[in-house]
């Protein structure tokens, strides 16, 4: 059993272990048995504990994750996220990469603003680290098994121990099945579950203290319709009016119904492979140096339809293959002097191919368009992007104990991105001849080759700041930093390239974020207590979201392209408390409240609402909360552990995690608007020691009052809007036995 302190929490944030209570920066780690307890599997369980954190997966390819409400701006395979995602301190640059079950975990770590005079990549809202457990030297074996509500299964096994006096392995491996929680009431099918699968094997060789060696392969695999969306909002009615013209029947208007009715196939897949090798080396001086290599590659592809019951679209798809190779090396000085730093290089180069489809059925124009004219009826188009990126940075960061209370820290980073890339699309086939001509127009369907698209990008970051041990409990810092997010080319296909906007269209400059920090961390009752309270302030320049430009093509002609919007402003302050009022009593809550507003946002997209009835419309979002930011986030919980025996422990865990509504989508509509909501999970669990072996039981419920929420929208055809939906009440068994 746990004493009465709270047990040592450590992170490296600074290039080396220390407490997080010491570090003077906004970091907060969930640690193994948190992850364990409440069965945090999935990053979207992940961002039920964190501060001021919100994870949109509409599927894994456009799955974003915004920090202090920066980062949910849209996805594209042409951008990389604002926060960055690393898995054993590999930075994947896609965020959809880490879209798989998170097992094996020591812990999660998420340091909130802009990164990178450290390790890895620049990063404008955070970073996201996840660790896995590595080789031990001591034999673990375990077995594991869950079942639960709906046909819910995963199996899991875990070997590890030495292999020679300085060598040590792991291996994992699992398969579940995850139920789909829509109904298509078009054929009784459940939609939106997963088969999921993969293996990690690792090998760590040491000499001593003085090397290290740790080799990382895995394996993961994904099959089923995970993404699949629900009819979250109809707009005016012209999206509705449209549907029942063509033909469609039994729509479902209600989301919280958790059906659709749907004539096509909802399916997703994933494939990913990836192969790291990280070494250190323990100078005579005590400096250290660290060498991580890494490779890694990942396939998705996802088929989706026109959520109606007529053929309006037969098939709509996407495919996405990307591939990276890394290597990182940096230089820590030697810890206890006047002076810690390291400096560092960094190399990325990433290849990118996607592909878009769409196959078209006899009755698209007459729900697309509200014509009988058969431009688009029984068409298939495809368009193909490609890009290669090659990213070089160096940085360094240096913190000066100028007295035994104050300490300097000023960090500097110079990246260089060049990237390349074209996007083509060819004739679309099919379709009546009689409109042949019309359709394909390059600025409808018709063929369009943007050539060799190049960018190359200078992207500097810094950082600032002071901290000051006013007690041996009481730590005070001011960080001033800036970071920058690299600009990227818009893969989304032609879109608004054709015509008079021209290739210029598909370019998207550097996102720019200066960000201002002041907080303290503190320890109460004999660290029994830790409270930790920061504020923040930030201005985004140049925020990449999507914009109304004039097409050329006549008075209110508009097309849609994605671009640097202007201006983000978010400010706010974070909470996190932590405490153990009794033996085995464990509490803890944290929360934030966030105002990120568009400072200045014109020519945005219009809300259906006014689009429609006002085509040549322009509106202003600026002085409005951005979108996917809710400004009110709330979390809290906590566990306790009895001993009813010397071989026996019982544990009740139980999180709350409450966030306010927020504007579901870029436009603002009132359609789209999400309405707050909160989510509780609970478990109870035995701990048996018998015989040399560990038996743990554990029966949990994930979101015990089935609230019925909406992580994701987004906009579709005619002012309509779709919506991912919040796993339902699950009900679970997990047996776990360590021998």
């Amino acid at each position: 059993m746990d004493g009465g302190e709270l047990p040592p929490v450590t992170v490296n944030a600074r290039g080396h272990e220390e407490p997080v209570q010491s570090v003077p920066v906004p970091v907060t780690v969930v640690g193994e048995r948190e992850i364990d307890a409440l069965r945090m599997q999935r990053l979207d369980d992940l961002a039920q504990q964190l501060p001021s954190t919100n994870i949109a997966t509409p599927d894994a390819r456009r799955l974003t994750i915004a920090v202090r409400g920066i980062g949910l701006n849209p996805s594209n395979d042409g951008l990389e996220g604002s926060t960055g995602v690393y898995i054993d301190d590999v930075y994947l640059g896609r965020a959809g990469m880490a879209a798989f079950d998170l097992l094996d975990v020591e812990s999660v770590a998420l340091l909130r603003g802009p990164q990178g005079t450290l390790f890895g990549k620049n990063t404008t809202a955070g970073v996201l680290s996840v660790h896995t457990r590595p080789p031990a030297f001591e034999p673990e074996r375990s077995v594991r098994w869950t079942t639960g509500a709906r046909g819910l299964r995963q199996a899991q096994a875990i070997l590890s121990g030495p292999l020679a006096e300085d060598a040590a392995g792991r291996l994992l491996v699992y398969d579940s099945h995850e139920p789909g929680a829509i109904t298509n009431l078009y054929n009784g099918e459940q939609l939106g579950g997963s088969d999921r699968s993969g293996v990690r094997a690792q090998l760590l060789a040491r000499e001593g203290a003085g090397w290290e060696l740790r080799l990382i392969a895995e394996h993961h695999r994904e099959r089923g319709s995970s993404g699949t969306a629900v009819t979250y909002g109809l707009g005016p009615g012209l999206a509705l009016a449209r549907a029942i013209a063509g033909g469609a029947t039994g729509i479902v208007t209600d989301p919280r119904r958790r059906e659709i009715n749907v004539d096509g196939e909802e399916s997703a897949r994933s494939d990913q492979n990836a192969l790291s090798a990280q070494a250190r080396w323990r100078l005579a001086s005590g400096a250290e140096i660290t060498s991580i290599t890494a490779a890694r590659g990942w396939r998705f592809t996802r088929i989706t339809n026109d959520s109606l019951n007529i053929p309006v679209l037969l098939e709509g798809g996407s495919a996405l293959r990307q591939q990276q190779v890394s290597q990182e090396l940096r230089l820590a000085g030697p810890p206890g002097g006047a002076l810690d730093y390291v400096v560092g290089a960094y190399l990325l180069r990433q290849r990118t191919r996607n592909a878009g489809w769409t196959d078209f059925g006899p009755r698209a124009d007459l729900v697309l368009q509200g014509t009988p004219t058969p431009v688009f009826a029984n068409a298939y188009s495809i368009n193909h992007g490609s890009l290669d990126t090659q990213s070089h940075a160096l940085f360094s960061q240096a913190t000066w104990h100028s007295t035994d209370r104050l300490d300097i820290t000023a960090g500097l980073r110079i990246t260089q991105e060049a990237k390349e890339a074209r996007i083509h699309r060819g004739d679309s086939i099919g379709g009546s001849p009689a409109t042949a001509r019309l359709r394909n127009n390059p600025l409808v369907l018709g063929a369009y080759d943007t050539g060799p698209l190049r960018t190359r990008q200078f992207s500097p970051s810094g950082l600032l700041s002071a901290s000051y041990q006013w007690e041996p409990a009481l730590l005070g810092y001011v960080s001033l930093s800036h970071g920058e997010k690299s600009g990227g080319i818009n893969l989304a296909g032609p879109g608004a390239a054709p015509g008079p906007l021209g290739v210029e269209s598909l370019m998207v400059g550097p996102e720019r974020i200066d960000s201002l920090d002041v907080g303290f961390k503190s320890r109460f009752l004999d660290d029994r207590l830790h409270v930790n309270l920061n504020v923040f302030a930030a201005r985004v320049g140049g925020y990449q979201t999507a914009y109304l430009v004039p097409s050329g093509a006549g008075v209110g002609n508009f097309v849609q392209i994605l671009t640097n919007a202007g201006d983000v402003r978010s400010r706010g302050v974070e909470l996190e408390v932590k405490g153990r009022p009794a033996r085995g009593l464990t509490l803890w809550s944290n929360g934030s409240f966030n105002d990120a507003r568009y400072a200045n946002y014109e020519n945005a997209p219009c809300p259906p609402e006014t689009a429609l009835a006002q085509p040549a419309a322009r509106c202003s979002l600026s002085g409005r909360q951005v979108a996917g930011a809710p400004r009110w986030m709330f979390r809290a919980g906590g566990e306790y552990r009895y001993r009813w025996s010397p071989s026996v422990i019982h544990a009740v865990t139980a999180a709350y995690a409450w966030q306010s509504g927020k504007d579901g989508t870029l436009d603002a509509s009132t359609y789209a608007r999400t309405p707050s909501y909160g989510v509780f999970n609970v478990a109870s669990s035995w701990d048996l020691a018998e015989g040399g072996r560990l038996w743990n039981l554990s029966l949990w419920v994930r979101n015990a009052l089935d609230k019925r929420y909406f992580p994701a929208v987004t906009a579709t055809a005619n002012g309509a809007y779709v919506a991912t939906v919040g796993s339902p009440r699950t009900l679970g068994v997990t047996l776990k036995v360590d021998f």
